[in-house]
């Protein structure tokens, strides 16, 4: 592999950066005391809580305001949270289109940008939470698009070899996403939430704006990202394979020869061209492909594995913690500031680091066996999690171990169900069907995670720390799923597919 494919690798991950920093600037937005406000989730009538959150009338020992949580902030919360993976749900759809028709480079560049537009419009909203949702459900159309298109981009332009670990990179960019946003946003909300002005004094009207530059800083900094990614893909090639496909076979081989840092005429790149319009020959011959061909005898398998493999990857509750994790600390018992700044960053560091085993097991263990290993250490941590919480008001001592075993779920699947099926749905279908396909299992992964994120706040709010049992049960699920029904990949053509996934190997 040489520096150009890796950069391209790189830079075509950075869809992933975008869905992180989407995913990490909520769950501290989210505690933002001035976003509450703003958006009618709490009221404030100036009282004030001490370090440890308690409630105090002394104004030397006030730390933090002493929100009073209205009614609906439970549906409020869920609405503007989901209504990010609803777009993503809408963007994946037109990835098909989109990206068959103006090629995978153009369409994630045009993607960046409408993400940018976005993030523009959650940063100037106004007091209402439909003009939010509407700006998260327009940064969702990008992600959803970029989601299918990213992973199927880098799987066309790495060398077969080394295929999953650079596919893997969409998900490591994703975890590091994640960090950077809570590393930023976690310092704006210390210098604006930590004794702020006005404790102890009362307030007649409750419901009357504080200053709001920590939420719209926080949610319009993701025009940085979504501006460097339209700006960056501008410079990459387009896919030699979707290039083939629109008989532009001369621009096939010069990206070929520009991948591969050799001549139009080298014996590496002509074999790789050769290969591409041999399938893409074989693709025409077949005719036209269409949604109904991925329920096919010899492809419908690979369908049902891919939107299952998407499914279960929600219902681990991964993305209950990512977006609620600041709430979740503060039911465990932890402060303010613990909640909001140590643990999460902490906690988003674990995700990231933990991305890098997966991206050498992908290819030493395979895809298979990280999804067995990684439902079953999901499915004991998440037990241990629920276990240990029941008995924090003993000791703090049943806190951390509570924090540690969270810790150790977003480990288990950093490195195991985050990458794999990203991975899978980019490289299991044949090139007439892959977009297709891979659409397929990123609406698969987007509703889930939609109805995850709206039932989310009110299952933690119904439940408590009992939710973690409902996801051990999923990761049990999932264990079945993937020890029964999943077909390994790893060093499997395309033919040997066909075969075993029609049961005739």
């Amino acid at each position: 592999m040489n520096s150009f494919q890796f950069l391209v690798a790189l830079t075509a991950s950075f869809g992933g950066l975008l869905f992180g920093y989407e995913v990490g600037v909520m769950n501290v937005v989210l505690v933002m005391d001035a976003f509450r406000i703003f958006f009618k989730f709490h009221n404030w009538n100036g009282d004030g809580l001490d370090e440890k959150g308690q409630p105090t009338k002394d104004k030397a020992n006030m730390m933090y305001r002493d929100l009073k949580e209205a009614d609906n902030k439970a549906t409020l919360e869920g609405l503007i949270t989901s209504s990010f993976v609803l777009g993503a749900l809408c963007g994946a759809l037109m990835a098909t289109y989109l990206g068959e028709k103006y090629g995978r480079q153009r369409t994630i560049m045009i993607g960046a940008c409408i993400f940018t537009c976005g993030a523009i419009i959650q940063g100037i909203s106004a007091r209402h939470w439909a003009m939010i949702a509407v700006g998260r459900l327009i940064t969702g159309l990008s992600i959803g698009c970029n989601g299918v298109l990213c992973p199927t981009y880098i799987s066309e332009v790495a060398p077969a070899k080394i295929r999953g670990t650079l596919s893997s990179c969409y998900q490591l960019m994703t975890t590091f996403g994640i960090i950077v946003a809570a590393v930023i946003n976690s310092i704006v909300w210390y210098y604006t939430n930590v004794k702020p002005d006005g404790l102890g004094q009362t307030r007649n009207d409750i419901w009357k704006e504080v200053s709001n530059f920590e939420w719209r800083f926080a949610l319009l900094f993701q025009v940085v990202p979504g501006l460097g990614l339209a700006l960056l893909m501008c410079f990459l090639p387009k896919s030699p394979r979707w290039l083939c496909s629109k008989d532009r076979d001369e621009e096939a081989v010069e990206v070929l020869a520009k991948l591969n840092a050799a001549s139009t005429s080298d014996e590496l790149v002509q074999s790789e061209l050769k290969a591409i319009q041999e399938d893409v020959a074989a693709t025409r011959a077949a005719g036209s492909s269409s949604f109904g061909e991925l329920f096919s005898p010899v492809i419908r398998r690979r369908t049902f594995i891919t939107f299952l493999m998407q499914l279960f990857q929600q219902w681990t509750g991964i993305n209950v913690i990512m977006y609620y994790q600041s709430q979740i600390y503060g039911e465990i018992g932890f402060t303010k500031f613990m909640s909001t700044v140590v643990l999460p960053i902490i906690n988003n560091f674990v995700n990231f680091v933990s991305t890098f085993p997966g991206m050498w097991g992908i290819e030493r263990l395979g895809r298979k066996t990280l999804l067995v290993i990684g439902s079953l250490m999901m499915m004991v941590f998440h037990i241990s999690t629920w276990a240990f919480s029941t008995q924090t008001k003993n000791s703090k001592t049943w806190q951390y171990l509570a924090v540690a075993s969270i810790f150790l779920m977003v480990f288990s699947f950093a490195w195991t169900w985050g990458p794999v099926p990203w991975v899978y749905q980019a490289e299991v279908f044949p090139l007439r069907v892959r977009v297709k396909g891979s659409a397929v299992g990123t609406v698969s992964n987007f509703l889930n995670n939609w109805i995850i994120a709206f039932v989310g706040p009110a299952l933690m709010k119904a439940w408590s720390t009992k939710t973690f049992l409902l996801f051990a049960a999923a990761c049990l699920l999932a264990w079945v799923y993937s020890q029964f029904y999943v077909i390994e990949c790893k060093g499997v053509s395309i033919d040997e597919m066909d075969a075993k996934m029609a049961g005739k190997a």
